[in-house]
């Protein structure tokens, strides 16, 4: 089952958000069950929804589990330039739980959609149960860092002829992948779409920058030590997010735990669903009973 559920975010913007598997049917007996959080899905920057697929199905054996195009992103509206900052994104999550009565929930966030997950944890303590922190960096990036993605996207040879070509780009071609990884590839044939001169993204880049502009320049440590619930830092072991910095981000949260995935970089979820299951469950039912 794959279900499409609209959502109102910030500022009137229409928002997807999906349930890839039917929620669980609770138990009247059962105070477990009763205690079941919900569960947001946050993909990173330039992801969809439906890069949690396979988490989702897995969560909603006994959680109800819902993944949010963001704003810009998947079949989310793509709004005007001026719409991407930080606060509307949170405001958008903080949307998505009050209208699809997820909360007090469990948030689970990638990349950029992690650190919208520990804002909103930060801003609203009392929609938050728990959250999952993977490989997001608490420290600031820079500028250099945003000019080496404004490289990166000119480097793309859009339209790409077909999505083989799409998956050996991204998975063998591109000038960041150190060896051949096939899951980036399939990661990022995800979001393209087939237009009538080939295959594009279904994002705007200079959309995504704007989005990134917003956060890099900045450190996020203050808004992690306001954090109370629980949270786990999941890194890949070849990750953007290094160890150092993810023990400091344990010790900054005042209820943190720390996980590695090995074999994994930056998409831990989607280059290794199953350790990357084994990684956070422990932690759900830590959430889910506590």
């Amino acid at each position: 089952m794959v279900r499409r559920i609209d959502v109102t975010g910030a500022t009137g913007v229409r928002l997807a958000a999906w349930e890839f598997g039917d929620p669980p049917k609770p138990d009247p007996h059962s105070d477990a069950d009763r205690r079941s959080p919900g569960v947001l899905l946050l993909h990173g920057l330039m992801g969809r929804a439906s890069h949690w697929a396979s988490t989702a199905r897995w969560l909603s054996a006994r959680h109800r589990a819902v993944a949010l195009d963001q704003r810009g992103h998947g079949q989310s509206e793509k709004p005007p330039p001026g719409s991407y900052t930080r606060e509307a994104y949170v405001e958008d999550a903080e949307a998505a739980l009050e209208q699809l009565g997820l909360a007090p929930a469990v948030l689970v966030g990638h990349a950029m959609g992690a650190l919208t997950a520990w804002q909103l944890a930060a801003k609203r303590p009392d929609l938050v149960r728990g959250l999952v922190i993977c490989d997001m960096r608490a420290s600031a990036l820079g500028g250099a860092s945003q000019r080496e993605w404004e490289e990166w996207f000119r480097a793309w040879p859009v339209p790409f002829a077909t999505l083989a070509d799409v998956r050996k780009w991204f998975g063998e071609d591109d000038p960041w992948v150190e060896r051949p990884n096939p899951a980036r590839g399939a990661f990022y044939a995800e979001v393209m779409h087939e237009c009538e001169d080939g295959w594009r993204p279904v994002f705007d880049p200079a959309q995504m920058l704007e989005s990134r502009e917003t956060w890099i320049h900045d450190a996020h440590w203050e808004e992690l030590a306001q954090v109370r619930c629980p949270t786990l830092v999941v890194r890949g072991l070849d990750g953007e997010l290094g160890r150092a910095e993810a023990q400091e981000m344990v010790r900054v949260l005042p209820h943190g735990e720390y996980a590695e995935v090995t074999d994994a970089g930056h998409l831990v979820h989607y280059d290794q669903p199953q350790a990357w299951r084994a990684a956070i469950e422990p932690f759900l039912d830590g959430v889910r009973t506590g």
